[in-house]
Parts: C-alpha cells; structure tokens; sequence
C-alpha cells in the first residue's frame, strides 16, 4: 500500500545525487521529444502524401469502364455521364463527383507538333480545393475553345498566353480530330499528365472534339470524409447503372500510398522502441548504483523493522517519478516544438539543400513542406510506455533488496 511517507522518502531520495538524476530524466526527456517530434512528422508526411494522392488526380474513388485504365483505349467510356453523375451525387456521403477525359494528341503552334494529353474537365466540379482547378476563377478560363496548359508542358514549348495551338488528335470512332484553341493561362498542377503534358479544357470542348457526346472516361469521387470512403464505394456498386463499372477506392489505386503509410507508421515504432531501450538502460543503470550506495541504510531500515516490499516500493516509485519527470519535460518540448512549426510548416526540401518543394512520383507531385501534428494518443502511448519501462527496469534493482540480510547489509 503506497503511504504519503514512502513518497516523501522516494522524492527526497532523487534529490540525494540531483546531478545523476537531471542526466537520466534528460535523457528520458530527449528520447521522449523524438518520439513525440518523429511521431508528428510522420503524421503531417503521412497526411500530405494522403491529401496529394487522393486530392486532384485519384479522388477518394473513381468509376471506369473495365479494362480502361490498362488499356486507355478512347472507346472504352462511360456513357450518359450525367446520369451517372445524378446517382452517384445523391449518395449522402458523396461531397463532389466529376467527368473527365483523357486523349493524347498533338499540338502545334506552328508546322512543328509536339505531343499533349487532352484532359477534359468541368469547370464548376473541378473548381474546389481537391479539384484540378482549386485556384479561384480558373474554371472561368475554360471553354468556348479557350484551354489552360500544365507548367511545364508550357516553359518546354514556350506556350503564353493568348498564343493560339492546334490540336490534332483521334476521335472516339478513329477519325481525325482537330481544331483551334487559345491559351488562356499557364497553370501549375499536382498531377504530372497535367504538368508536363495537360492540355486542359472543358469537358464540353473535348466531347466535341473526341465526338465524345454525354460521355467522359472516368468519374473521380470525393467523399464527406476519408473514413467513409469503403462503404461509399460498397454502397455505389449496388447502384443499377453502375453495375457494369468498374468502381476502386483511393487505396486500390494506389497501393503504393498504403505502402508508405504503413512505413510511416513503423518508423515511429521503431523510434518508440529506440526510447524504451535508452530510458530502460538509464533507469536500471541509476536505480541499481543508488541501491548499491544505499545498502548499508537499507540494512538498518530492515533492522527497524522496515518490511523489504515496502523498500521495494520506495525503489519503485522512485524509478516512476524519474521516468515521469523526463517524459514530463520531453512531452512538454514536444507539443512545443509542433506548435512552432504547425503552422509555417517544414520544408524538408531546404533540409537537404534543395530549392524545389514538390517532388514526382508515381504521376503525381508531392510537397516536401511537412507540417506536423500531434495527436493525444502519442502522449498516453509514449507516458504509458516510458512508465512501464521504468518499473521494469527496477526489477533487477528490488531482486537485490529482496536477498538483502540486514546483519550483512549493515556492514558494507
């Protein structure tokens, strides 16, 4: 039974070698601040890389006609889009659901051609913050022949702003397709197709270029909430007219992004593990050299009548209190260190001396500016942890006491 007094004894005796004592709890206090820091970075890197992956070019799920996205074929399309478009918007967890088009052509601006992908969009469904357009007023820029190039597409064929370009492409039934657009704009996207070869315009452009009428290659779904998504996808398979479509989640798309997502989350495991060793061995190492310097006021303690689990106790609450004051202190640069950087973020870009903040991959742009964020079970996991550590690590410690004899323990 713990007593105020054992408590008194175990706090007065921390401060008998308080430099030995600010050594260990530090250490604990660092270990806990990585984990805690680790586990924050990860967490920001883990939602940035989500957001990037299912934001403008996967969705949260998307509707194709089977075989399409092996095959690309300009056939394979998903006819009376707009009906689609009404069942799948009248799902409740549905936040927005939009047609697109995809077709390589070729543009010229003058007797030179190079090649383009032709991406038809709507102005009005794209136009939010995980659409193609998030930018206000860029799906105005759009239709009646009027298109946006990617950035890049554009600095490598020095394409402007009100230049005029030929696309020549193939239609829906193998004919030529061709006609006259103005480039509105130069725009940057997340998504590489559009980036480095995005020809972007309405989707009524691109139906009556591609002879496409009613029709778009695949619908690209953003649901209320990320945890919704699985039975969203379920329930919309069941719909009548999308029996014959294929419909895929984020992560079936993707698989890569579950990849990483796991990595993430091991790495902050494994830091979690690298901090149990660390405050496991300072613990053990303070609390086994302080009961070997205090064995001879042990034997008088058992020779007053002092019981040895009431010693053990002592011992233990002693290695609670350290453990507790070290991730007491590293919880507290912790929260502070996110709270810093929360909001400016960190550009892990400038880390390694770099300028740029995006990064490709897998057809998609990934930012480098990270911004942490804490969450209260990282401090219930690692206080929870760091403790229990602590009271394990004495169990060497109070096996010693446990064999003292009080006779012989007197005389050291």
């Amino acid at each position: 039974m713990l007593s105020l007094s054992t408590l008194r004894i175990a706090w007065r005796n921390l401060g008998r070698n308080l430099k030995r004592t600010l050594l260990v709890a530090g250490a604990i206090a660092i270990g806990q601040f990585a984990f805690l820091g680790t586990s924050a970075l990860m967490h920001g890197y883990g939602e940035q890389f989500f957001n990037s992956a299912t934001g403008p070019m996967l969705g949260h799920a998307q509707v194709h006609a089977y075989d399409w996205r092996d095959d690309r074929s300009m056939d394979l399309t998903l006819d009376d889009v707009d009906g689609l478009l009404a069942d799948i918007r009248s799902d409740p967890n549905v936040m927005n659901a939009s047609a697109r088009i995809y077709a390589p052509v070729m543009a010229a601006l003058t007797e030179d051609g190079f090649m383009g992908v032709v991406v038809g969009v709507d102005p009005v469904t794209e136009s939010h913050k995980a659409g193609l357009l998030p930018v206000d007023g860029m799906g105005d820029l759009l239709g009646e022949h009027r298109i946006m190039v990617g950035a890049g597409f554009a600095e490598r064929h020095d394409l402007k702003p009100g230049m005029e370009i030929a696309v020549i492409g193939q239609d829906i039934d193998g004919s030529i397709a061709s006609d006259l657009y103005i480039v509105r704009d130069v725009m940057w996207s997340a998504v590489e197709i559009i980036h480095g070869l995005g020809i972007v315009m309405s989707l009524d452009d691109a139906q009556e270029l591609l002879m496409m009428p009613g029709q778009a290659h695949e619908i690209v779904i953003h649901t209320s909430d990320r945890e919704l998504i699985d039975e969203t996808v379920v329930r919309l398979s069941q719909l009548p007219s999308l029996a014959d479509l294929e419909i895929l989640s984020w992560d079936e798309l993707a698989p890569f992004v579950v990849t990483m997502a796991t990595m993430v989350d091991w790495f902050a495991y494994i830091v979690l593990i690298v901090v149990f060793i660390a405050a496991a061995a300072s613990v053990a190492n303070t609390m086994l050299m302080s009961t070997f310097e205090r064995t001879h006021e042990f034997g008088m303690l058992l020779s007053l009548g002092c019981s040895p689990g009431r010693l053990s106790m002592m011992i233990a609450i002693e290695a609670a209190i350290l453990g507790l004051l070290g991730v007491a202190i590293g919880t507290a640069v912790g929260i502070a260190f996110v709270a810093a950087t929360s909001e400016s973020g960190l550009n892990y870009a400038a880390l390694g001396g770099s300028d740029e903040y995006e990064v490709a991959f897998q057809g998609m742009q990934f930012s480098l500016l990270i911004y942490p964020k804490i969450y209260a079970k990282d401090i219930v996991i690692a206080v929870s942890a760091i403790l229990a550590t602590s009271l394990i690590a004495v169990v060497w410690p109070i096996m010693r006491i446990v064999r003292l004899r009080p006779v012989e323990a007197m005389r050291s």
